[in-house]
């Protein structure tokens, strides 16, 4: 048989084998759906997403600038020609501009850092001058401090272990640490907790420089004066504004004094290039770094302290800035009061073309089709937001704000948020509710991988495998980073995370690098995994808008909740048995004699035990779960009458609040959620069972104890949720 023929009946097998089933579809609707989505995929248009880029990262457009600006009133406007009742939101948030940046090398010899990026040849954006925001890390504090100067490797906490063994303390120094490890904020947070009074913080060639690839303009990779700015909020504590923890940034809002908000880092801190940080490097002695710190510079990586002194010096000027966020709405015709989120902020550092304007210009392609086919007739039956969110880069603080803002009524109303940011060339890669993974699975195994005319499901799964996974198609936790953060884990709405990458890495990462003309060379140059993006996005958000029975699975979910279970169980054990063996070798002196007469031995001590740890609670309240479950599955809801079906949808909308406890997790109440979090020491990294996970991590017995009994209650009303579902085809 000709192979084209064959190609043909494969697809012919696969749409009619899903138009089977579609999770949510009553059989006699799954071909109208369909149908559309098939309409809607045949107008999406690369070429759009181009002309719309160029536009919108042509100039620089941080918060409060102008551009920025002109880009949502540019943005509303699109919107509202395309059919949406659209509006702008402005929120008032302190935004800090850098007035002052010096750092100098002072002792044994004398550097002063440069901390300017320089233009590159054939792309006149990096030209702009004055335009360009300088490089800073937003919400340090400001400061005047001169200090030896200790090397902390990525400046995480196993980091700190490995300086204690090593009798380094930073009390009173200044620290250099390098970019990735973690997210930056937890960098200069850690560092104050260890004393330290300052801290900078490099780019190393290893990470995204010249051992990655060519650098920018020859490659994509991050030049020896490129520098990533970034915020260094303490957002584990909470995101958004930092003047008003919990509620909007409106204009005639309570706000905290700046000296009494917590999420200020307590140090100052600056980013360099590793041109500036190479004679800072070069000017340390004290023990070589361990084979694991070492970078790609050519040095030999010293710990410190010293003799190498430095000084620096910030000042920033401190206001109120607007931030403009785009709300387009288009009201359902059965259900307006559900509510569809689909969010991309559209603020960046300095152009940002990759971050974010990538996938904003992914959304506005999905939002022009979906307004092109309602004017057709074929409108949702579901109401459909589209917000194109500012502030994000600081801080995520325009999603927060507005969703403080609008609290109650989200609460009410919203039944899923779904989120891009930036997007690449590669893979897909989707994060969220566990709740969704079955939908977002379905779609991925329709939408065609623009390179290997495979799904998008099917090369994710190939890929998996070869890195040692299975053919499960799974999303990740989310932890932080972009702004579902405050739709789940604060107000408790399913959300997801899409995007696609792993096949255009580079080093223009907030830089004044992340241009047009660097998207279109290295990162996706037909914009075809932008169109990808908007097709699979704008898929879901069909699906969510027109489902006969919400899409939630709760096997799934329970499945991966289980997982976590079992680690935090298998975890408590092996650190119960770790410090019994600790504490074994110092009864029998073994530590003595295992100790390199030629090195300083430094005497252990004795850890405390770590008592046992009862999960009898989890455990039981995962069995009744499964049992539940089991029951949920096996109800036929499609069956009900449609007074029943909008009664089943208003309780499942609701589904991802049932995780959620109003006391939120230890020290940080904001983050309400109980299963997904960001960590506190690891940033935008997530933490699955939060309060149980870092109680344990922190050695606070008595609290994870506390913190089991609090989960096994959250599952129990999430159990008493899935009942009261059931219920729903009883009565």
């Amino acid at each position: 048989m000709n192979k084209h023929l064959l190609a043909l009946l494969s697809i012919f097998v696969v749409v009619t084998t899903n138009a089977q089933n579609i999770t949510g579809f009553k059989s006699e609707n799954v071909k109208k759906q369909l149908d559309l989505e098939t309409a809607f995929e045949s107008q999406i248009t690369a070429a759009n997403l181009d002309s719309w880029m160029k536009r919108m990262a042509a100039r620089p457009h941080y918060v409060g600038t102008e551009y920025g600006k002109e880009n949502a009133e540019w943005m509303l406007k699109q919107f509202k020609s395309w059919g949406y009742d659209a509006q702008i939101e402005t929120y008032q948030v302190l935004f800090p501009y850098p007035k002052i940046r010096i750092l100098e090398l002072t002792e044994p010899s004398v550097y002063k850092a440069k901390l300017k990026s320089v233009p590159v040849s054939g792309d006149p954006y990096t030209e702009q001058g004055e335009e360009l925001l300088p490089s800073y890390n937003a919400f340090s504090r400001d400061g005047d401090v001169e200090a030896e100067l200790v090397f902390v490797n990525y400046g995480i906490p196993k980091d700190y272990e490995e300086l204690e063994k090593l009798g380094i303390d930073v009390k009173g120094k200044i620290v250099i640490a390098k970019y990735y490890g973690s997210w930056r904020g937890i960098k200069p947070k850690l560092a104050a907790e260890k004393g330290a009074i300052g801290c900078i913080i490099y780019s190393d060639p290893e990470d995204d420089g010249y051992v990655r690839g060519d650098v920018y303009p020859k490659g994509a990779f991050k030049n020896n004066t490129g520098v990533q700015r970034g915020s260094v909020m303490d957002m584990p504590l909470y995101p958004g504004d930092v003047l008003t923890p919990g509620y909007g940034a409106t204009e005639d809002a309570d706000r905290l004094d700046r000296e009494d908000a917590p999420t200020i880092t307590k140090i100052p801190v600056l980013p360099i290039s590793y041109e500036d940080a190479t004679p800072l490097l070069e000017a340390l002695q004290g023990p070589v770094a361990p084979v694991s710190w070492r970078g790609g510079l050519p040095l030999t990586y010293h710990i410190g302290p010293g003799p190498a002194k430095v000084h620096l010096k910030l000042e920033f000027d401190w206001q109120l800035k607007p931030a403009y966020n785009v709300i387009a709405t288009l009201a359902g015709t059965e259900f307006p009061d559900e509510w569809i989120l689909r969010g991309n902020h559209h603020d960046a550092w300095v152009h940002g073309a990759a971050d974010p304007v990538s996938g904003m210009v992914a959304l506005m392609e999905e939002a022009r089709v979906v307004g092109a086919l309602a004017k057709k007739g074929q409108r949702p039956k579901r109401t459909i937001v589209f917000c194109a969110w500012d502030a994000e880069e600081p801080g995520l603080i325009g999603s927060t704000e507005w969703v403080e803002h609008h609290m109650a009524e989200l609460q009410k109303k919203a039944v899923a948020y779904v989120n891009t940011d930036g997007n690449g060339r590669g893979f897909f890669n989707a994060g969220g509710s566990h709740t969704l993974q079955t939908m977002v699975g379905e779609v991925a195994d329709v939408i065609m991988d623009p390179q290997k005319g495979v799904s998008i499901k099917e090369r994710r799964i190939a890929k998996d495998r070869i890195n040692g996974g299975d053919d499960k198609f799974e999303l990740y936790a989310l932890g932080s980073g972009s702004d579902y953060t405050p739709f789940i884990q604060h107000a408790g709405i399913a959300s997801l995370n899409l995007g696609f990458g792993g096949e255009s890495a580079g080093g223009e990462y907030h830089t004044i690098y992340d241009t047009y003309s660097h998207y279109i060379r290295f990162k996706d140059p037909e914009f075809a995994y932008g169109a990808a993006l908007a097709k699979t996005a704008g898929r879901i958000v069909l699906r969510l808008a027109n489902a006969d029975v919400l899409p939630f699975s709760f096997d799934p979910w329970h499945k991966t909740v289980s997982t976590y279970l079992d680690e935090v169980m298998k975890s408590s054990e092996s650190m119960r048995l770790e410090v019994e063996k600790h504490n074994k070798l110092i009864a029998d002196n073994a530590f003595y004699l295992a100790a390199d007469p030629t090195e300083p031995f430094i005497e252990p001590g004795k850890k405390e035990a770590i008592p046992f740890l009862d999960f009898t609670p989890l455990q039981n309240s995962m069995m009744t779960l499964e049992s539940t479950i089991a029951r949920f599955d096996s109800i036929n809801f499609y069956s009900l009458p449609d007074s029943k079906l909008k009664a089943l949808n208003e309780l499942l909308m609701h589904t991802e609040l049932a995780l959620t406890d109003a006391s939120g997790l230890p020290r940080r109440s904001w983050y309400k959620h109980q299963i997904y979090a960001p960590g506190f020491y690891t940033g935008y990294g997530v933490k699955t069972l939060p309060g149980v996970r870092e109680a344990m991590e922190q050695n606070e017995w008595t609290e994870a104890g506390e913190q089991i009994k609090k989960l096994a209650l959250t599952l129990d009303k999430l159990n008493n949720h899935i009942e009261a579902l059931c219920s729903i085809a009883k009565n």
